[in-house]
């Protein structure tokens, strides 16, 4: 039996007044004139190690949007870090590894850094501790005790490119700073240099040579420069403090270019870069930080948990005994922290990942030992549009909107290049996305008589990308987002769809051969597609016009009017969505369920919709239901009003750490590869649909809460909306909605009580 809410019996709240908090679009260094006290709560799921290393399986992630760390101390007491970096692309053909997994290029650490103290403060096995502070972005470490005690902080700067490392301690404190870099005989070089500075880069071979694997990486430098105000060189990897110190600042400088000048900027960006007070720079850091916890919040709360106040921030949220509401809490704030992390770069977060794999020298291949370091990922480099939509869902109600620009950008790059395939390849306008590209786009020729697979005749992603811009749009109402990203994106595939497809007898679009996703393959009008044109067209005509020329809004009219019927079997006890038209005989490929892309990306039925007991069925019956990874079930069983199985769900998601990673929200590889960022992005999801559901105006709260937990929560909604409340027993007990104008569009769905149903 499953709890459900049933929507229309929900009652309009009128008992909200303004909220004194308020979010401008466009980052958090853009606070509010009123700006709001910073919510001590996320202090609570702070991440404690107590004993080092031994590995980068046992590090902490840090990162200021582009540049990232895994942060761990070994044993011995010495403090290490990978550098990694949104865009470090490698693009060297590497004739020992799988070539499929270095298709897009490999997303490359920059290096490994390593600081030993002397004298050592864990030489008598003293106590030891390393937290990463949510709210100060920063990971601090204390090794050892009483006078001997060593003291580090470590940030990655949320304002500027560099990466600092401060150690204070009570003694005088030697300090050796020491670069490994594993692929000097691969494209890496170390400057041999009379500066007291340690400078690196790998340098992409240029175009026309056959090292490279494709035009598109050529040239591409990155690496870094790391230096100290105390720090002399001793050698070409090392550097050492000049005299015995109390406190010591490490400084790396990390940078890409596109060109060989790459050594001229780096000077440049450490000239502009030591101008900064530290000081003031951390306390920027901070802020940032600050702001971007103020945006928005989930914080559970278990009612039947009363030996600890929720606003406790001195409890341990990560023990193992801590319950359901604690972890399933942490998760959402550890998975937003990471992708806060390297969210802001010049390319969008990979699902593979992220910038924070770690050495795998466990991994197995073909029942294999197959150990890899910290710069290989399954997959490979290419972007898969299925499993990197997760991570990017649920910035909207999170308030994200910075971290989101990112994959809208990669995207609109691609465009010039895949419009030229089209008009090649088929003689007519507009242009689509693979659902597995390189980050430069590009598109094979794929006419109806190419090689059935997984990704060919796979049209999809461009109207799901269109969805979430349009999303973006009416949470903000940044017109300048709307016509440089928004409608350039949406009017390509619009076209591409028209184009593209003939006709069927009766003057419908016939969308054949089109994959339905990679379940099925060159089927006939395939549910996703057609609910994604339904759904893509109907607001994009509803645009106001002076985004859209009058002429561009007919031709959508008229698409529209063309577009084919859903396909549904009204011939069993309940009408059921298919994933495609006609007989249901092609064979499946993966472990997906096309047809509830009408619930989910594209929300053509949910709750107070028309035909929603038609989509509970589907979803009851679905071929393939499970959770994790990049499985849609717990959104989808949200929008529903699924309370059960959408709280089982994202439990499952939020908290299904890898057994073989340290820390809590390094998740489970499952279809993907460690640490999987589909899994968390989908439980952030899941979580913000049960909590708050948006639908035009409308706007639905607590449409799957389940009874047993409560909740204190700041969310974002279209509009330029904040919704702000409190949930009790299951019930809502404070809400302020800004703008108020706005309270009289909430349905609150806990004044109804749930009903079971089969």
């Amino acid at each position: 039996m499953k709890n459900v809410l049933l929507p229309l019996a929900c009652l309009l709240v009128l008992i909200a007044a303004p909220d004194a908090q308020h979010f401008v679009p466009g980052g958090p260094g853009k606070p509010s004139s009123s700006a709001s006290a910073v919510p001590t709560l996320p202090d609570r799921y702070n991440v404690t190690f107590n004993e080092p290393g031994p590995g980068s399986a046992a590090s902490m992630p840090l990162g200021n949007g582009d540049i990232g760390l895994n942060v761990w101390v070994d044993p011995g007491g010495d403090l290490l870090f990978y550098v990694s970096k949104t865009d470090a692309w490698g693009g060297e053909k590497d004739a020992a590894a799988d070539p499929w997994m270095q298709q897009g290029g490999v997303l490359m650490k920059l290096g490994l850094v390593q600081v030993a103290l002397s004298p050592n403060p864990l030489k008598t096995n003293g106590p030891f501790r390393q937290t990463l502070c949510l709210r100060e972005g920063e990971i601090r470490i204390t090794e050892g005790e009483g006078a001997s005690a060593v003291n580090y902080r470590i940030w990655v700067d949320a304002n500027h490119p560099v990466i600092r490392v401060e150690v204070a301690g009570g003694e005088p404190l030697q300090a050796t700073v020491t670069l490994h870099d594993w692929r000097l005989l691969r494209g890496d070089t170390i400057l041999p240099e009379a500066r007291n500075r340690l400078t690196w880069f790998h340098h992409n071979p240029p175009k026309g040579d056959p090292r490279l694997a494709d035009p598109h990486l050529a040239d591409i430098t990155f690496g870094a420069a790391l230096e100290g105000p105390d720090l002399i060189r001793r050698d070409d990897s090392t550097l050492r403090s000049r005299t015995a110190r109390k406190s010591q600042l490490i400084s790396i400088h990390p940078l890409t270019v596109t060109n060989t000048r790459w050594l001229s900027v780096l000077d440049r960006q450490l000239a502009n870069t030591g101008r900064l007070d530290l000081a003031a720079t951390r306390q920027a850091h901070h802020q940032w930080w600050e702001r971007f916890w103020s945006r928005s919040y989930i914080f559970l709360h278990d009612p039947a948990d009363k030996g600890r106040d929720p606003g406790d921030d001195t409890g341990d949220a990560g023990h193992a005994g801590a319950s359901v509401t604690d972890s399933v809490t942490r998760g959402y704030i550890l998975q937003r922290f990471v992708t806060a992390c390297a969210g802001r770069g010049a390319y969008p977060i990979k699902f593979n990942g992220s910038i924070f794999v770690v050495d795998n020298p466990g991994r197995t291949a073909n029942g294999q030992p197959a150990p890899e370091n910290a710069d290989f990922r399954a997959w490979g480099g290419q972007y898969w549009f299925q499993n990197t939509r997760p991570m990017y869902w649920p910035r909207l109600a999170a308030g994200d909107f910075d971290l989101m620009l990112p994959l809208f950008r990669m995207y609109l790059h691609m465009l010039p290049e895949n419009a030229v395939a089209v008009r090649q390849y088929y003689g007519h306008d507009g242009a689509y996305f693979q659902e597995t590209s390189p980050f430069w786009g590009g598109l094979p020729f794929m006419g109806p008589d190419e090689q059935a697979l997984y990704t060919h005749h796979y049209f999809t992603p461009i109207l799901e990308l269109s969805m979430m811009g349009l999303d973006y749009y009416q949470y903000t109402g940044d017109n300048n987002f709307a016509r440089q990203y928004l409608l350039p994106i949406a009017s390509a595939g619009l076209e591409f769809f028209r184009r593209h497809f003939p006709r069927d007898e009766d003057g419908r679009l016939l969308l054949d051969p089109d994959n339905s996703i990679e379940m099925f393959w060159k089927v006939h009008d395939p549910a996703p597609d057609i609910a994604g044109l339904r759904a893509v067209v109907s607001r994009m005509i509803g645009l106001p016009d002076n985004l859209v020329p009058g002429d561009l809004k007919a031709q959508w009219r008229e698409l529209r009017s063309i577009l084919p019927p859903l396909p549904i079997d009204s011939s069993g006890p309940a009408p059921r969505l298919l994933p495609y038209t006609g007989p249901q005989t092609a064979k499946s490929h993966n472990e997906e369920n096309p047809e509830l892309y009408t619930i989910y990306p594209f929300r053509l039925y949910g709750l107070d919709k028309p035909g929603l007991e038609t989509a509970r069925h589907s979803f009851d019956v679905r071929q393939c239901p499970q959770k994790g990874c990049w499985s849609q079930d717990p959104i989808q069983a949200a929008m529903l009003g699924y309370a059960d199985i959408a709280a089982e769900d994202v439990r499952y998601n939020l908290t299904r750490k890898d057994a073989r990673l340290k820390f809590p929200a390094f998740w489970a590889a499952g279809h993907d590869y460690l640490p999987d960022e589909d899994n968390g992005g989908n439980g952030e999801n899941g979580l913000q649909q049960m909590l708050l559901q948006a639908d035009g105006k409308k706007l639905l709260l607590l449409p799957a809460w389940p009874a047993g937990w409560d909740a204190d929560f700041k969310l974002h909604a279209p509009y330029s909306t904040i919704v702000k409340g409190q949930v009790r027993n299951g019930h809502l007990v404070r809400l302020t909605v800004t703008p108020a104008a706005r309270r009289s569009d909430v349905i609150d769905c806990s004044l109804h009580a749930a009903q079971p149903t089969p």
